[in-house]
């Protein structure tokens, strides 16, 4: 009796320090994040500003960032792989220059109009720092907590959804799972890690619905295909990146020369392409699906070419911003198609195309509500559950393991 009680007393004091540790992590990483994310917002806003002046040097700018990862990155080259592997208990030690290897490495990406993300950059901050702190921590399994830990505190961070990133940090890893023992440090860091962000200023993006939806029985059918054509267009994101990324490295084996011929060939796309309407996030094609400026039938399409060019090629940043405005535009020019407000069509796919390319089910189900409404849960949740059904076990993180309740883990 004595003995269990002890266990119990020993078991709620490891939970309480794990929560605890949570808090200064996602004060760091927060802090990082908004300051990441306000400079790259700044950076976002110059080059829109000039365009002809900086597109043209993206070759260089990528040739820049390749040969500085060939000769002084090490294993943070690896980038979101390492991540998983240390995640899969793969590799013990995630380099803390990994942190600003990654963040300058986007900023000139950005700058110079690669059309890429910024949610693998905030995700491997967290995750590196925190795995960190956890390699330090005298508790059984506490690199891994921490690893989890970090990369919920990291996506908190930047888009103020921390719930969402609770859930996306506790199912990306393998696809079917949920990693609970880091729940509460997940928690307190991703809340944290939120709150620190938007008090130093780093804007969250939200939009509340109006538009009406009931989910009758013809409505349903409608989040149906909708669930079903986003999880088919984020599926083909995960496939079509993982070939491209093969492919280029079969055919340009040097990554200086490759980014370098990669980047020429989309500076002038980009250029040739309304002037760099595609370059950077894509948050300009998410302001115009929300807010009733004009989409072109073929936006979405585009974004999803360039962005996979520019990852493929080697330009660092994340793929999820790109895969929210290619949602949102698809959404859009989708909605009149089925009788859907737009506005409802474009948080949809909005959520539902990230869902499908990063092979998870709850976290966009999550970040749907809590940009748009939790009053439209019901809609996100369909949506979602179809689209993450719909996309083959494809994603964008070549090293996330597929559960299977037979044979264990199994790769994509």
């Amino acid at each position: 009796m004595y003995g269990r009680v002890k266990r119990t007393f020993q078991t709620y004091k490891e939970l309480l320090l794990l929560g605890l540790l949570g808090i200064p992590i996602g004060l760091v990483v927060g802090g990082i994040d908004a300051v990441f994310g306000r400079v790259l917002l700044a950076i976002t806003d110059f080059r829109n500003g000039h365009p002809m002046q900086l597109i043209p040097f993206l070759a260089l700018a990528g040739a820049l960032i390749a040969f500085c990862y060939l000769k002084f990155g090490g294993k943070s080259s690896k980038g979101m792989n390492l991540i998983f592997e240390a995640g899969h208990g793969e590799e013990e030690v995630i380099p803390l220059k990994l942190i600003p290897f990654i963040i300058t490495g986007t900023w000139i990406t950005h700058l110079f109009g690669g059309s890429a993300g910024r949610e693998g950059v905030a995700v491997q901050i967290g995750a590196t720092f925190s795995h960190w702190v956890g390699r330090k921590i005298p508790l059984k399994n506490s690199s891994h907590i921490f690893l989890v830990t970090g990369m919920a505190a990291g996506f908190a961070g930047l888009f103020e959804t921390p719930i969402a990133a609770v859930f996306f940090a506790m199912e990306v890893l393998v696809a079917g799972a949920l990693e609970y023992q880091a729940l509460l440090p997940a928690i307190t860091a991703a809340f944290t890690a939120s709150a620190t962000s938007q008090f130093l200023g780093l804007e969250k993006f939200s939009f509340a619905l109006t538009g009406k939806i009931d989910m009758n029985f013809p409505n349903m059918g409608k989040m149906i295909l909708l669930g079903i054509l986003f999880g088919v267009v984020g599926g083909a994101f995960a496939w079509t990146l993982k070939y491209m990324k093969k492919k280029f490295a079969q055919t340009w084996k040097q990554p200086v020369i490759r980014i370098f011929i990669i980047g020429l060939i989309l500076s002038v796309l980009l250029l040739l392409l309304y002037r760099g309407r595609y370059a950077g996030l894509g948050t300009n094609l998410i302001h115009a699906s929300f807010y009733g400026e004009d989409i072109l039938s073929y936006d979405w399409i585009l974004k999803f070419l360039l962005t996979i060019v520019t990852l493929a090629a080697g330009f660092q940043g994340g793929e999820v911003t790109p895969l929210f405005s290619i949602g949102a535009s698809l959404g859009a020019v989708i909605a009149p198609v089925l009788g859907v407000p737009v506005e409802i069509a474009a948080a949809l796919g909005y959520a539902g195309v990230f869902g499908s390319a990063t092979n998870t089910f709850l976290a966009p189900v999550l970040i749907g509500t809590e940009v748009f409404g939790f009053s439209y849960l019901p809609h996100f949740f369909v949506v979602c559950a179809f689209a993450y059904l719909f996309n083959l076990n494809k994603s964008i993180y070549s090293l996330q393991k597929i559960m299977d309740g037979h044979n264990g883990y199994q790769k994509p």
